[in-house]
């Protein structure tokens, strides 16, 4: 079997078979803050890029789609820190993104309590490019998931 990539955040890879998104949303910014002046309108400065964030969304269904396991690769990714870089399954390279959120909503369950359904939105912060110090690296804990 085969995996395609729709992205990959670190070592993690987004497909079919694991984290599927449906939605894919970036807003970017771009700072302009502005100071009053007597008798005229406030005069503005451009003074950078502001935050730029990932929001991806998605239905997980275990029985078709990834599981437990994948949720829980990306949470223990979320809880060291550390970014990761991020790149689409195209090859474009957006940058180094930290976890600021991962929210899940379980739906439909099996006798045994385990779901049919999970609704899933990861939130990812872009990070300064040249602090190599927080980017991430494989941990144990995610090792013993496998």
């Amino acid at each position: 079997m085969s995996i395609s990539a729709m992205m990959t955040y670190g070592l993690f890879v987004f497909g079919l078979d694991t984290l599927p998104y449906q939605e894919f949303q970036r807003r970017m910014a771009w700072r302009h803050p502005s100071n009053a002046r007597v008798g005229a309108p406030p005069a503005s400065q451009y003074v950078g890029r502001d935050e730029e964030t990932i929001s991806l969304t998605g239905v997980l269904l275990p029985e078709i789609t990834g599981g437990r396991i994948s949720l829980a690769l990306v949470e223990e990714m979320a809880e060291q820190g550390k970014a990761w870089p991020l790149i689409e399954g195209t090859g474009y390279y957006y940058g180094n993104y930290v976890a600021t959120s991962l929210q899940t909503n379980r739906s439909i369950f099996f006798p045994d309590g385990a779901a049919r359904r999970i609704d899933f939105t990861l939130e990812l912060k872009r990070i300064d490019e040249s602090r190599n110090d927080t980017l991430g690296a494989i941990s144990r804990k995610i090792r013993s998931y496998l």
